[in-house]
């Protein structure tokens, strides 16, 4: 059990580490067994503290499940009908993928209805991290937002996902995991197929492209939503032969032009050659047989830019947001964790809302 004492020094214990509000902020990470790491920024004591409480208060909802996921069965439903106690908090299954021990943590919304189907958000870290900073630093399910999700955290091999030069992982593993989760969701909690999301930061981002591409556990998706993504389409031949189980395929993604880990104009990043994102954004506008042109708003005084594509008569089924002082981090207009870390400052955006809203657009056609 995860210790936390909070003290008038302002020092929070986990565990056998020490997080240290005094100028400098430490933050767990690491896949299975989290260090603390120090991320190089100086904090006023008001912008920490708000920080260490949502960090508590989803530490403190944690509790462990262990299971064993089955076959797969698309639209399974068996999962409703039953109690659940960590109602408005976050849990953490383990379950066996490919002869290994993978977890993931689930969200249920507060006053989770065990009869009600819900719309069901898979978020995928970014590299050297684990599902609950990128819970805490997105916050997708916090109470800000509307509590009709299950929001569900993955935890990728070695903090990183398939696809990159160091991930730890093969794509058909990361794969099998993705589909092992959703058998698990959908034999114990209430799932609706018909709206399964998937989201990610960074090397999660360029994850959730990986799903997108994979014709079988992509057609499990209704849209994607990656964030400031990590598209190494050299290292992976799912990238390459990327074959969407259905056109369109709904994504949106939204990446800084400060951003030098994952450079807007392309290049050579931690894990390999990162294209371009204009040009990541013309594969997708030809697989998906969008419109020529695409419509373009400038917003916040032409700090931020917004593409929409029409793909098949479907209106805005690619969009994209380019904000032009954002760096390597979670676009929000409230401080967050990736955002100190890259000494970055807040966003005229929030991600999470706007994908979110994407999201509702969306469901899966009945015939997948």
């Amino acid at each position: 059990m995860t210790l936390i004492q909070l003290r008038r020094r302002e020092e929070v214990v986990v565990s056998s580490g020490l997080i240290n509000l005094r100028g400098k902020l430490l933050l767990l990470r690491g896949p299975s067994s989290p260090t603390l790491t120090l991320l190089q920024t100086t904090l006023n004591t008001s912008e920490a503290m708000r920080l260490l409480n949502v960090f508590i208060r989803c530490l403190s909802a944690i509790a462990t499940v262990v299971v064993a996921a089955g076959q797969y069965s698309g639209g399974d439903t068996s999962g409703c009908g039953k109690n659940h106690l960590f109602q408005g908090l976050t849990q953490t299954r383990l379950i066996r993928s490919s002869g290994k021990h993978r977890a993931y943590g689930v969200h249920l919304p507060s006053g989770y209805d065990k009869n009600k189907q819900y719309p069901t958000i898979l978020g995928f870290h970014g590299s050297s991290s684990i599902g609950l900073f990128f819970e805490l630093d997105t916050r997708l399910s916090s109470s800000k937002y509307p509590q009709d999700s299950i929001v569900v955290y993955p935890n990728g091999i070695g903090g990183a996902w398939a696809g990159a030069s160091y991930s730890k992982a093969t794509v058909t593993e990361d794969l099998q995991f993705v589909w092992d989760i959703l058998t698990d969701l959908r034999r114990y909690f209430c799932v609706d197929s018909a709206r399964i999301y998937a989201t990610g930061m960074s090397i999660g981002g360029g994850f959730v492209d990986t799903i997108a591409c994979n014709a079988t556990v992509g057609a499990e998706f209704a849209a994607f939503a990656p964030a400031s993504g990590s598209f190494y389409t050299d290292n992976d031949a799912n990238h390459q032969s990327c074959k969407p189980a259905r056109v369109p395929t709904p994504i949106i993604e939204i990446h800084g032009g400060a951003d030098t880990s994952v450079a807007y104009n392309g290049g050579v990043g931690e894990g390999g050659i990162n294209p371009a994102i204009p040009a990541w954004l013309d594969r997708w506008a030809e697989r998906n047989q969008c419109d020529k042109p695409n419509s373009q708003s400038d917003l916040y005084g032409g700090d931020v830019h917004h593409l929409s594509w029409t793909c098949k008569g479907v209106a805005g089924a690619l969009q994209h947001y380019k904000t032009n002082d954002q760096k390597h981090c979670w676009a929000s207009t409230e401080i967050n964790f990736s955002q100190v870390a890259a000494g970055d400052k807040p966003t005229h955006i929030e991600a999470s809302a706007i994908f979110r809203e994407f999201f509702k657009s969306f469901t899966r056609p009945a015939a997948q």
